[in-house]
């Protein structure tokens, strides 16, 4: 049976072992991604309550996802990701986003940093499940740098929390628990930094800590990701190198 939800770090989140290899089983907090707001959603969804996203997602991350399990996989398939090409394209379920034009129908001058708080996998497999009402435009493995694209930039995925941020920018998940920073790995910080630039680069965002922001900087958040270990002063001193 498909695990249940689980992402970016609410106020206490459960974190990672990350020194040895083994991925840990506890309960995981939850991806709180903000979908558009009710003058967005059709008549119906308006009349229907909506659960929280944080009820939704909240559930047991399992330790690995087989990868057979995720959507749309298949053996030996690599897809190009169709905005950056060194990724491997892992779409979410179209439930889970929101169909846009941008830089058009809004400008994209943010990126913003998350932590998933589970496992990548397993990130991926929630991302697929229409129900999940989350998503984010990249996921990074932490062992690798191994990129999944899962939303075009030119949608608007619901990573943020917040409508107006969601519309502003693009996301990127990171593999692993704010508290264990045995996940950072540089290889991931690389791969990240080469995302990130080429992102900025793409939609002439300027490469600094105003525009590259983490999860808990969006206002009215009440996630901490990427949390304290996140090097700031190196990642973007990488994404400046690229």
């Amino acid at each position: 049976m498909p695990p249940t939800a689980v992402s970016t770090a609410p106020t206490q989140p459960r974190h990672k072992p990350r020194c040895n290899p083994q991925l840990p089983t506890v309960p995981a907090p939850t991806l709180n991604r903000g979908q558009p707001d009710t003058e967005r959603r059709s008549p119906l969804e308006r009349a229907r309550p909506l659960p929280s996203r944080r009820r939704i997602l909240q559930g047991t991350a399992l330790a690995a996802v087989p990868y057979a399990l995720l959507p749309e996989w298949q053996a030996g398939a690599h897809i190009p990701g169709p905005d950056y090409p060194l990724a491997e394209w892992k779409p979410a379920s179209t439930a889970n986003y929101t169909v846009a034009n941008r830089p058009t129908t809004h400008p994209v001058d943010r990126v913003i940093i998350h932590v998933t708080q589970t496992t990548y996998p397993n990130t991926l497999f929630l991302f697929g499940r229409p129900k999940k009402k989350v998503s984010a435009h990249y996921v990074v493995r932490s062992t690798d740098g191994h990129t999944s694209q899962c939303v075009r930039e030119a949608d608007i995925a619901w990573h943020a929390g917040d409508w107006a941020h969601n519309t502003r920018s693009i996301g990127i998940e990171h593999e692993g628990w704010v508290d264990q920073p045995g996940y950072f790995t540089d290889v991931m910080y690389e791969a990240s930094a080469r995302l990130t630039a080429a992102i900025c680069t793409r939609h002439g965002i300027p490469k600094d800590r105003t525009h590259i922001i983490g999860h808990h900087e969006v206002p009215g958040t009440d996630h901490t990701d990427p949390g304290p270990h996140w090097d700031w002063t190196r990642y973007l001193r990488l994404v400046n190198a690229v």
